[in-house]
């Protein structure tokens, strides 16, 4: 016990660190001590000597007698007693030593436990998404718009239809790993013969061997093409969503279709109107007498303008609604509504004639709106 150095100074880590922190010393220092790496005589036990502080510390239950009772209280523990294999260590954590020593295998990665997490390359797979921005007026959200895009996408040559072949005679199983994709390979290292298996490295995970490419694609299996695509933006789209074209977007794995390609929308900001959900708001400026005595107003609206009747005594900042004006909801295809707020202007410069029409007025009121608010504070 009292050669044993402290776990936390093996790993280089203080006593307060965290899961994380620990893991990641471990995975440095056991790959840097490694006998197969680390050709120093003493490399051996210092690797032993970092998995079994790694073992305590990385489990929770081990750590905290470590803690409270030091290597005196390791006894009930197999680290206690030397290193007895790779203790709390998942796949990951083998992955990244074992690669570190086997990097030299011909390229091969990916360790085979006996589980099933290797997957054939052979299987066709659809290629990743893509993705692009697109900018839009805001009457174009409200009516929808189709618009033109250059694109270039990957697409299926026609003439091998995707195998890059010259012809289906020219295709044969690859001999290597018979039409698997993979091929095991074992390295011997000092916990024992590790079985490996890597992707083929003469048909490169396809399984197949090609004897005379097609002319058209140069044996890719498919040509990038530049189109002209027509995208149809949707009546009542916002600023944020998302429009897909199907099989526009990166090329597929091993025969697999296209991914998608999403492109964002973002609307631009109308001078006049304003969005809330699936309505729209404007502003309409009216003079105070109008406010006063009421009117009719020809309003703007995204439609073309609509007759609204503003009712005597409409106060500023009061809100009339136009019902089914506003922004079509993507779902239910239901209209919003059209908010259409109030603004009394209060004229700065008025003629001699207005000027005495207003006191006319004034003399006729016996108390003004002041006065009444003054008297409520008696």
């Amino acid at each position: 016990m009292a050669d044993k150095r402290d776990y936390y100074e093996v790993l280089g880590v203080a006593k307060g660190a965290s899961e994380d922190e620990i893991k990641k010393a471990y995975r440095k220092l056991a790959k840097q001590y490694h006998p197969d790496v680390n050709k120093a005589p003493d490399a051996e036990a210092k690797f032993k000597e970092i998995n079994e502080a790694y073992e305590v510390l990385s489990d929770p239950q081990k750590r905290q007698t470590y803690d409270q009772f030091g290597h005196a209280g390791m006894d009930g523990f197999a680290g206690g007693s030397g290193f007895s294999g790779f203790g709390g260590m998942d796949m990951d954590d083998l992955g990244d030593i074992f690669s570190s020593f086997m990097g030299g295998m011909g390229g091969f990665s990916g360790f085979n436990f006996g589980g099933s997490s290797s997957r054939r390359r052979t299987a066709p797979s659809k290629g990743d998404n893509r993705y692009m921005s697109m900018e839009i007026d805001f009457l174009d959200a409200v009516h929808g718009v189709d618009k033109l895009i250059n694109l270039t996408v990957d697409k299926k040559c026609e003439h091998c239809d995707g195998t890059g072949a010259a012809s289906k005679a020219d295709i044969e199983t690859c001999p290597t790993c018979r039409g698997s994709g993979r091929v095991m390979r074992q390295a011997r290292t000092p916990f024992g013969v590790v079985q490996q298996q890597g992707v083929c490295p003469d048909c490169n995970g396809s399984g197949k061997r090609i004897k005379k490419i097609c002319p058209h694609c140069n044996g890719q299996g498919y040509n990038s093409v530049k189109e002209q695509v027509e995208v149809t933006i949707p009546a009542g789209i916002g600023s944020g969503q998302q429009v897909r074209l199907s099989g526009y977007g990166e090329r597929g794995e091993n025969g697999g279709p296209n991914g998608d390609l999403y492109i964002e929308i973002r609307v631009r900001p109308h001078k006049y109107f304003r969005r809330d959900g699936n309505n729209i708001h404007i502003t309409v400026p009216i003079s105070a007498i109008d406010a006063t005595l009421g009117t009719t107003v020809d309003v703007p609206t995204a439609y073309g303008d609509v007759e609204l009747k503003i009712p005597a005594g409409t106060q500023p900042g009061q809100q009339l609604r136009l019902k089914g004006y506003g922004m079509k909801d993507l779902r239910t295809k239901n209209l919003g509504d059209q908010y259409v707020e109030v603004q009394v202007e209060i004229p700065k410069k008025i003629s001699r004639e207005e000027k005495e029409l207003y006191e006319k007025l004034a003399n006729r009121k016996k108390e003004n709106v002041f006065e009444k608010f003054k008297k409520s504070f008696k």
